[in-house]
């Protein structure tokens, strides 16, 4: 079970914007983050939530979507997020964020993931002016956008070739092909 949910877990980027992801779904999700672990269990991880088409409107113009795809600048209309979760430090409870920020969001994402849906972990974002739109307080680190919608695309998991490349594509059809590394080319025996 584990293994389905965290090979179905990709990347996605492309979504159904018409298909409506409630403040509900969102706030079960964050129930999921904030059970995982947290370093030293300060649990300094806070959260926006946006299912508001205004204000996801907002919050797209901050953020950056595929480095590899350099001639493409994220979803059109009609395949954007349904919503989004900001997720922030809160610089009063800890200076540092550990490792709590990766595991939330797979916490999240796998809590996408049996929903039907599916994210892209974003951070590639114009923090500055993101903060300013939304009045976010300084004491918050902005630390990563959780984009979320029903996934409209298809990823296709693809060995690594010989010549090492690990950036991923799209092929003619818009396939999304995301190259990973065998299992023995990870594990060392030393």
């Amino acid at each position: 079970m584990i293994e389905d949910l965290v090979a179905r877990n990709r990347t996605y980027r492309r979504f159904d914007q018409s298909f409506v992801v409630g403040t509900d779904t969102l706030r079960e999700l964050i129930d999921l983050a904030r059970l995982s672990g947290s370093a030293g269990n300060k649990q300094p991880l806070k959260y926006i939530l946006s299912c508001d088409p205004l204000k996801n409107a907002l919050i797209f113009e901050h953020l950056a979507w595929a480095g590899y795809l350099k001639d493409w600048p994220g979803p059109a209309e009609g395949e954007r997020p349904s919503a989004y979760i900001l997720m922030l430090g809160d610089k009063q409870i800890s200076p540092t964020f550990d490792f709590d920020n990766g595991i939330a969001a797979q916490s999240i994402l796998l809590g996408a993931v049996e929903k039907g849906l599916g994210g892209c972990m974003i951070g590639s974002i114009q923090r500055p002016k993101l903060r300013e739109k939304l009045n976010i307080p300084e004491i918050y680190e902005i630390l990563l956008v959780i984009a979320l919608g029903r996934p409209v695309e298809t990823v296709v998991l693809k060995t690594v070739g010989a010549d090492g490349d690990i950036k991923y594509w799209r092929d003619n059809d818009g396939r999304h092909h995301v190259p990973k590394r065998a299992l023995d080319d990870i594990i060392l025996y030393l």
